[in-house]
């Protein structure tokens, strides 16, 4: 099988989070049950870290989420670091359960 895999099945929200002072480096205040997470950027660019835990990004360093786009998590959601590339960033994470 190439391609994308398919599972059917739902998932369900299961909590919201809007983190609106990415100035210095922050984690994820992850909801119980949450096993994945649609995470978009606002306002600026965002810099990300899926090791966080170890070695937070800085303003230069780590994967660049671009403002106005958004990713889909579903590994170590407690691991992931974020912050701005400049000021006003903010970031609005939809937590799911499959």
């Amino acid at each position: 099988m190439t391609g994308k895999q398919v599972i059917d099945g739902t998932i369900a929200m299961v909590g919201f989070q809007q983190i609106t002072d990415l100035s210095s480096s922050e984690s994820l205040t992850v909801p119980t049950g949450a096993t994945m997470a649609l995470i978009q950027a606002e306002d600026q660019n965002v810099r990300w870290r899926p090791d966080g835990s170890s070695t937070a990004p800085t303003a230069s360093v780590g994967i660049v989420l671009e403002a106005g786009k958004d990713i889909f998590y579903t590994s170590d959601l407690s691991a992931l670091r974020f912050i701005e590339e400049a000021t006003s960033a903010k970031l609005n994470v939809a937590f799911y359960d499959a």
